[in-house]
């Protein structure tokens, strides 16, 4: 970001916070999104004094239960989760301090500050202005991840394939490597004259990136989520309900921990009445969201849902819970 002395600062990005062999005392942290979130769970339970400095808020892109409990939970292991809180100029001083001066003229000093706002692309020095592109921009890609230009038209004669981070569409491992393999599949195809799978989840297109994306936010408690958000759906005009569930009501969840605290939630199109998203929050949740992917990905029927049975005693009870709070 554009802040007065950032550069000089020699902030951490992701990678040094990753790479770090010494933990510091202090930490201050520009953003509230999944690294900035991710970092502060770690940092704080490793001993360092965090700060976050989140001017949107924390994980925004969420269902909104999702930043509520991760920043109360980030707030009882000490971290100071200042939301709102936007940095107008840092500074190293001589002893290595950082001093981050606020819009409302507070000041934050660390030992270290990590910059968690987003990336962009390394596209400067690969030649692109030679084929009519930018250096230095994401690259976008059809269905079938061939890059084509703003209007929607193949670069060149679509030899041109753009696959992960760098096309700007999911920047997550697992999405990347998803991505990949249609990439080779459909390259192969190709070359061997033969008509690409273009079908809406057909073997040569990346459909999940826009309709069945999963991620999981290690944060303490964990996030999991796959598809769409009531808002994202509700956007996409779709007519959709709602139905809520407390994961500690379910007979695993006592089993799995004491204490357990956690939240469900599946969206559901009514019109065709199958999930389009799914999210949850608690503790090792992730286990729990490869299930909701395949109903996404599946579109399968909430009738036919009725059927897969959750083994009991287990979280996965959750989803005869959230069943029967819909209703048949």
């Amino acid at each position: 970001p554009d802040i007065a002395g950032l550069h000089e600062a020699a902030p951490w990005t992701s990678r040094e916070a990753a790479a770090a062999s010494e933990v510091p005392g202090r930490l201050a942290i520009i953003g509230g999104g999944v690294v900035a979130a991710e970092m502060a769970t770690a940092y704080a339970g490793l001993g360092s004094s965090v700060t976050v400095l989140a001017r949107d808020g924390v994980l925004t892109l969420a269902e909104p239960f999702v930043g509520e409990r991760v920043t109360q939970s980030l707030r009882e292991a000490g971290v100071s989760v200042q939301l709102g809180a936007e940095a107008t100029s840092v500074s190293r001083g001589g002893d290595g301090t950082v001093h981050i001066t606020l819009t409302d003229g507070d000041q934050v000093e660390a030992d270290e500050i990590l910059v968690a706002i987003g990336r962009t692309p390394n596209t400067h020095d690969v030649g692109l202005d030679r084929i009519g592109l930018k250096p230095g921009a994401w690259l976008t890609v059809d269905d079938t991840l061939r890059v084509v230009d703003g209007a929607g038209a193949l670069i060149g004669d679509g030899w041109l394939y753009a696959a992960g981070d760098v096309n700007r569409r999911v920047l997550l491992t697992h999405q990347g490597k998803y991505q990949a393999r249609a990439v080779g599949d459909v390259i192969v195809a190709r070359a061997r004259g033969e008509a690409p799978d273009e079908r809406p989840w057909g073997r040569h297109v990346a459909t999940a990136d826009a309709r069945a994306v999963p991620q999981v936010v290690f944060t303490d408690p964990e996030v999991a989520s796959v598809g769409l958000t009531a808002a994202a759906a509700e956007a996409a005009g779709l007519r959709t309900r709602v139905v809520d569930y407390d994961l500690a009501a379910v007979a695993g969840s006592a089993l799995h921990a004491d204490g357990y605290q956690g939240h469900a939630r599946m969206v559901v199109d009514e019109d065709r009445r199958v999930i389009v998203g799914f999210t949850l929050v608690g503790p090792d949740v992730a286990e729990l969201l490869h299930a909701a992917t395949i109903a996404v990905v599946g579109e399968v029927p909430l009738e036919r849902l009725w059927h897969a049975v959750p083994a009991y005693p287990t979280v996965s009870e959750v989803w005869l819970r959230l069943l029967e709070a819909y209703g048949r």
